[in-house]
């Protein structure tokens, strides 16, 4: 099964920073993306490519 972006991406963080450090920042970017989903109203979309052909 394919990871979603997300998890790619802490994965990957977590090869160059180590594990602890891409559990912070994950947890940061949830953050922002919680925080900017409650500032605008907007709906978090799972795959990327749904959100560049909203665009």
């Amino acid at each position: 099964k394919k990871w979603s972006w997300l998890k790619a991406w802490a994965m990957n963080v977590a090869k160059r920073r180590g594990r602890q450090r891409a559990t912070v920042a994950l947890a940061r970017r949830l953050a922002v993306i919680m925080h900017r989903i409650w500032s605008d109203g907007s709906e978090f979309r799972w795959a990327r490519e749904e959100a560049t052909a909203v665009i």
